[in-house]
């Protein structure tokens, strides 16, 4: 049923507990696991060095996002695999379930401000009103 579970991060409490919900989940129903984290766009207007700064810390941030995201979730006979995407959290959220075809996608209920304010009232909400698939909220 739930082959491909989609599972969005920030670093908070809610967004680890969802990534432990979906481990839990996948290894029950032999699923795959994508992580997610986004992490807002950076402006142009910093200019060298700054923008590679910026850039440097954001995704150093996602992907530590990311590595306690793969820990939470642990091992599961799909596999886990990870993305970092550039963009608001909803959007990010949305288009990889969609292009990835997933079947679930699991969220926190409140978010981290640290990281784009992922999974946020506003952003939960989102993704919950324009899901192509089932949505577990974790809290």
């Amino acid at each position: 049923m739930f082959k491909q579970i989609l599972v969005g991060v920030d670093g908070s409490d809610d967004s680890i507990k969802a990534a432990q919900l979906a481990g839990d989940l996948a290894r029950q129903l032999g699923s795959h696991v994508i992580a997610v984290a986004a992490f807002d766009p950076i402006p142009d207007y910093l200019g060298e060095p700054f923008w590679e700064e910026a850039a440097a810390a954001r995704l150093g941030k996602a992907q530590e996002i990311l590595e306690q995201a793969t820990e939470a979730i642990g091992e599961v006979p799909g596999g886990v695999e990870t993305e970092m995407i550039e963009g608001r959290p909803a959007d990010a959220i949305l288009d990889v379930a969609e292009n990835r075809k997933v079947d679930l996608i699991v969220m926190g209920a409140r978010g981290n401000h640290a990281l784009s304010g992922l999974l946020l009232g506003s952003q939960s909400h989102k993704v919950l009103n324009k899901a192509p698939c089932p949505v577990l909220i974790a809290r």
